[in-house]
């Protein structure tokens, strides 16, 4: 029988926010959990359909119980028969919640990778929440699995119709925006921010050998992480460049390896983003266009670095001035995304927010950088046009 798809698809932000509606009915009234369907998360492997699960968990400070059944035999779930006098009891894993008062996700990971026995397993605990007579979840648990497709070059196994039957089916794909607002949060290198704003194509493809390292948001993350470990060491320039060369195809492959490094080098004669924020250094835009992402995500991860965010508002707008407004606008919605409040007002009310919203509102409001509405009604509105949410 051919495969087929869940009919719908998800970004991760949009995973985050159906996990974040859930786990608030739960935590307003546990005795849902029979009511709220458990999620299966459907897709390629590197999209980061784990990540987003265990992040949720740390963002709001509750528990989180990852269950790799691909590495699990059958009594890994149920427990171990211990014979006690004329009958048996079993010995559950200490790893299941017990707390009745806790709050958390237990996660079945690579569940399409567990055979029929083990999938078998676990419908007890998916549909009924419990382990006979043995365990019952806490009822402010909620139940999360993810797997691979048949067509992902994953190991993966069809699900029975039974299990099936017992999920909200939902299918992950790699998503540009969701990742680079991900990555803004979390402090991901610019370098590969810029990148991926000009080439977005390389965020995911499983076109190339997948037996080597290949494009995905979890692979990009790490030549990131590599590209930060390599700037704190010291070495010499050459050795860097060599090492990180190696690095970045060992993790993305040599073909966007090579883009990569090529658009770096690209980017490494403009000025220091810091020092124009600053004022130490001239408003300068580059003529490129691969230079252009370069400079915009480089004033993005500053901004969001730094504490003294309103100091450094007019600069940031003066370079605005300067770009077109694809870019001007690109520049600014990275560097509000998901800021606080504050941080809105200290831009729409800065002097020169009215001249770059009659400069480059549109741009947002059209958008150009797949903008937000918030960003944009506050530039449209500071040019006295229609706000973007605005009914036509």
């Amino acid at each position: 029988m051919p495969e087929t798809k869940p009919a719908v698809v998800c970004s991760i932000p949009e995973i985050r926010s159906l996990l974040d509606l859930h786990l608030g009915a739960l935590m307003e009234n546990p005795g849902r959990a029979r009511d709220i369907p458990p999620l299966m998360l459907w897709g390629p492997p590197g999209v980061g359909k784990s990540a987003v699960v265990r992040a949720t968990c740390q963002d709001r400070g509750i528990g989180f119980v990852d269950i790799r059944l691909s590495q699990r035999e059958p009594v890994d779930l149920r427990g171990l028969p211990v014979p006690r006098g004329d009958s048996v009891a079993w010995l559950l894993s200490s790893e299941w919640p017990r707390d009745p008062d806790s709050r958390g996700i237990i996660l079945f990971d690579e569940l399409t990778a567990a055979d029929r026995t083990l999938q078998a397993a676990a419908y007890e605990l998916i549909l009924d929440r419990r382990l006979g007579d043995l365990y019952t979840v806490p009822p402010g648990w909620y139940i999360v699995a993810a797997g691979n497709r048949v067509g992902d070059y994953a190991v993966a196994t069809s699900l029975s119709s039974a299990l099936a039957n017992r999920f909200c089916h939902v299918e992950v794909e790699a998503d540009l925006e969701g990742w680079i607002g991900w990555a803004l949060h979390a402090g991901i290198h610019p370098d590969v921010i810029g990148f991926l704003r000009y080439r977005p194509q390389c965020l995911f493809d499983m076109t190339g050998d997948t037996e080597r390292g290949w494009p995905s948001p979890r692979s990009w993350a790490r030549v990131a992480a590599e590209l930060a470990l390599l700037e704190r060491g010291a070495m010499p320039p050459d050795s860097r460049a060599r090492l990180l060369a190696v690095v970045a195809a060992g993790l993305v492959g040599q073909g966007a390896a090579l883009e990569f490094l090529a658009f770096r080098t690209l980017a490494a004669p403009l000025p220091d983003a810091g020092s124009m924020l600053e004022g130490k250094l001239p408003v300068t835009v580059p003529g490129r266009a691969d230079q252009r992402y370069a400079l915009c995500a480089a004033l993005a991860h500053h901004l969001r670095r730094r504490t003294d965010w309103p100091q450094l508002v007019g600069a940031f707008l003066r370079i605005g001035l300067a770009l077109p407004s694809d870019f001007a606008a690109l520049a600014m919605v990275d560097a509000l995304r998901d800021r606080p409040a504050a941080d809105m007002l200290a831009v729409i009310g800065h002097p020169l927010f009215a001249a770059w919203s009659r400069l480059h509102g549109g741009a947002v409001a059209a958008g150009l950088c797949g903008g937000a509405t918030a960003i944009a009604d506050a530039a449209l509105a500071a040019a006295g046009l229609p706000l973007a949410g605005a009914a036509e």
